[in-house]
């Protein structure tokens, strides 16, 4: 795909004359072309904040626009292309590759060298970049032939090389407010030159208000839904109602996206309201993800591993229940597959919680990476083999089936090691039972 110049004057002439009779969308045309348009992300925006002083300064470092569809990422590179005097290329990573990189390198090299000039590339979705393609921005972004901005939906610090992250600063855009929503759809209902003001029809607050409350932050789709339904009021010269909106919305816009940043934020309020044992809003999101086309042996992973480390051994049948549900959807299948995760799910946001196995494998391994812990004791080590008690393995070991209680005292941690303690066991539920045994033999084990 041959990269584009993003925003040309002739672009901007047609965006200016478009009006309605434009076959752009309304969210294309209404695009902010100055700080005066645009409405919300005021920590980074705001007057006196970081990007909006590098934009009105012209030194504008690279860059990544993290954040939920609808927010401004597109329009902020847009405004930036408008008002810097650097050199501005786009293209998409989905239709793109490295040759379209390398022929805007060349491009950058030209520009800085004949006149002086910057150039900076907006890549949309960043994050469909493979890890070459990642790699082959790092000498170009380093040396400042290149200033990147990058727009991606994806959380960064998951999608994109953290030595491209080093390189760049990241920038968080929030999901636009209802009131920020509604600011935006009055300025398109205003507008006569770009948006709905030549139809004169009304939008009063309530409807304007379930727009914004369906669009869930996204302005694109709020504009959209509000063009959709000024053309229907204006066919039947009426205002815009409930009614109309109610043909157009029908069943509620699902906000979550089972490969986007509210993927995550979704799962961890799931497994955060199991930990906290809340199964209603455990429930809940279990019920986000499913109405929105989630893997459901996705979500029964998740599942087996709260199990695990959130109920552990305060509960053991959490982890059973957990696994035989893993079982069960693949079994089932959807919709019955529905039935086994609630189960599961209601079950471990019931049962009682400890997570002392899973900070004792942390702190063990934690041990094990960055300490000397000594040799395994002699007496430990397999003598199963020929000449092994040549080596003194497995000499004087002590078999504890062989002692009353099925316990004797001998040395089983390396010597580097000794009275070193990793498991803490809980009062919680079965946990309890576990932690009266050890105390009725460990205090002896480690003196």
């Amino acid at each position: 795909m041959e990269s584009m110049d993003l925003f040309s004057s002739a672009a901007q002439n047609q965006e200016k004359t478009a009006g309605i009779n434009s076959n752009r969308p309304l969210s294309v045309r209404m695009r902010p072309q100055n700080f005066d348009e645009f409405v919300g992300q005021n920590e980074s925006v705001g007057k006196g904040h970081f990007l909006r002083l590098m934009i009105e300064n012209d030194t504008i470092p690279s860059l990544i626009l993290f954040g939920p569809p609808g927010t401004g990422k597109t329009t902020l590179a847009q405004m930036i292309a408008t008002m810097t005097k650097s050199h501005f290329k786009q293209i998409n990573a989905v239709s793109s590759g490295i040759s379209d990189i390398r022929k805007i390198v060349d491009e950058a090299q030209e520009q800085r060298k004949f006149y002086n000039t910057r150039t900076i590339i907006f890549i949309d979705e960043i994050h469909r970049f493979n890890k070459s393609q990642q790699d082959i921005l790092l000498p170009y972004v380093e040396d400042g032939r290149l200033i990147l901005i990058g727009a991606t939906t994806e959380n960064p610090y998951f999608e994109v090389n953290h030595a491209l992250l080093s390189r760049v600063r990241v920038i968080r855009l929030q999901a636009l407010t209802d009131n920020q929503m509604i600011q935006i759809m009055q300025q398109a209902l205003n507008n006569k030159e770009r948006g709905l003001g030549e139809y004169n029809t009304t939008c009063d607050t309530n409807c304007l208000q379930i727009i914004a409350q369906v669009s869930s932050g996204d302005a694109r789709v709020a504009l959209n839904l509000l063009e959709q339904s000024t053309i229907i009021a204006h066919g039947s010269n009426t205002a815009v109602t409930e009614k109309i909106l109610q043909d157009i919305i029908g069943e509620k816009l699902q906000s979550y996206d089972k490969h986007g940043d509210n993927h995550y934020d979704t799962v961890s309020a799931f497994i955060k309201s199991m930990r906290g044992s809340d199964p209603d809003a455990a429930l809940h999101y279990l019920a986000r993800m499913i109405a929105s086309g989630e893997d459901v042996n996705f979500i029964a992973r998740r599942i087996a591993i709260c199990a695990a480390e959130d109920v552990g051994n305060a509960d053991p049948q959490a982890l059973i229940l957990a696994m035989s549900t893993v079982q069960a959807v693949q079994f089932l299948g959807m919709p019955e597959a529905r039935i086994p995760l609630a189960q599961a799910v209601t079950y471990i946001a019931c049962a009682p919680k400890s997570n002392a196995a899973y900070l004792s494998i942390d702190n063990a391994l934690a041990d094990v990476r960055h300490k000397d812990c000594g040799p395994i004791p002699p007496h430990l080590r397999d003598a199963h083999y020929k000449s092994a008690a040549k080596l003194g393995h497995g000499i004087d070991y002590k078999y504890a089936h062989d002692y009353n209680d099925h316990f004797v005292v001998q040395q089983y941690l390396p010597d580097k090691l000794i009275g070193q303690k990793y498991y803490y066991p809980t009062d919680n539920g079965s946990e309890k039972t576990l932690k009266e045994y050890l105390n009725n033999h460990q205090n002896t084990l480690h003196n």
